[in-house]
């Protein structure tokens, strides 16, 4: 904040959890998907705040809902994630100052790659019009403040030389009004004359410097420009990269559950009647590293993590 606003001091600030990731929840539950965090999260609490073990009467027309909504979901949250990243693509680009860019290689191919690449280009392009207009117009300014400062320039020499002209004419007259050659009236006259044209000469540089602070601020104002986009684009750079995250989680997550809607071995116990035995893991990301960890009823969930909830192969089987 110090930097970014041009502080002199740091500012204090004191930063407290408003809101916690949420978690997902996927497979053998009655409401896979995604709720709220809440701290002392275990894999059982997470089982009853989806609404519990889905009940084996349930398994096979919820198999195919769940079916038909995850590949729903997953492809709503593919194509999310496949913007986000031509998104950053693009803010890259115009942080870096350039006028266009490649479409990422991680999504090279996609079909929808033209349109989302096209959208961005025109956000890109009016970002970098936008400001480009704005120092244009501020150079402009100052090119007519300048302008203006060398005329007043050129006035006072101007001014100057008739300053030194009446003062020329009131030294020759100041010794005939001592002697009563000349009347006391033109003396004053002369004086007045003098004094008028040194006070224009005061106007014309009190109007420089004004020009010159004008001159300052359009400067200013020009940084201020460019330090905004910059800002901007560095805010919008950081919400993008957690929305990509977020949506890798769901895309895997929907992927999860599409497979688990297709599993043999569900198939295998609703065919059977048979109580599951049911295998609980956790999908965590650490610094960027996904890794899937085996859990129990009792293992604490941290924010942002996916729980898979699986059918164990029988023994039949």
């Amino acid at each position: 904040l110090q930097h970014k606003l041009a502080l002199s001091d740091k500012p204090e600030a004191s930063v407290e959890m408003a809101q916690f990731r949420p978690f997902y929840i996927s497979g053998e539950v009655q409401n896979p998907g995604q709720f709220p965090y809440v701290p002392d999260l275990t894999v059982l609490k997470a089982i009853s705040v989806a609404g519990g073990i889905r009940r084996s009467a349930d398994y096979g027309p919820q198999l195919g809902k769940d079916l038909v909504t995850a590949k729903g979901n997953f492809d709503i949250s593919d194509d999310l994630r496949v913007r986000l990243i031509v998104k950053r693509a693009r803010i890259d680009a115009d942080m870096a100052g350039k006028t266009s860019f490649e479409a990422p290689k991680e999504v090279e191919g996609d079909p929808r790659l033209p349109t989302i690449v096209n959208d961005e280009m025109t956000i890109l392009t009016a970002d970098q019009k936008a400001l480009k207009l704005k120092l244009e117009s501020l150079d402009d300014l100052k090119g007519v403040l300048q302008a203006e400062i060398e005329s007043l320039e050129k006035k006072i020499v101007n001014q100057q030389k008739q300053v030194d002209l009446a003062q020329q004419q009131l030294a020759s007259i100041g010794p005939l009004a001592q002697k009563g050659l000349v009347a006391n009236a033109r003396l004053l006259d002369s004086q007045q004359s003098v004094t008028d044209l040194q006070g224009k000469i005061l106007d014309y540089e009190t109007a420089i410097l004004t020009a010159k602070q004008a001159i300052s601020k359009a400067t200013q104002d020009a940084i201020d420009a460019q330090n905004t986009l910059s800002s901007s684009l560095a805010a919008a750079r950081q919400q993008t990269e957690a929305d990509l995250n977020e949506a890798a989680l769901k895309v895997n997550m929907q992927k999860g559950l599409i497979a688990q809607a297709t599993d043999p071995a569900t198939t295998a116990a609703i065919t059977n009647d048979q109580q599951p035995t049911l295998l609980y893991s956790l999908v965590r990301n650490v610094d960027g590293k996904t890794s899937e960890i085996a859990a129990k009823e009792d293992t604490p969930v941290l924010p942002g993590d996916v729980i898979k909830i699986k059918l164990a192969p029988l023994a039949s089987q």
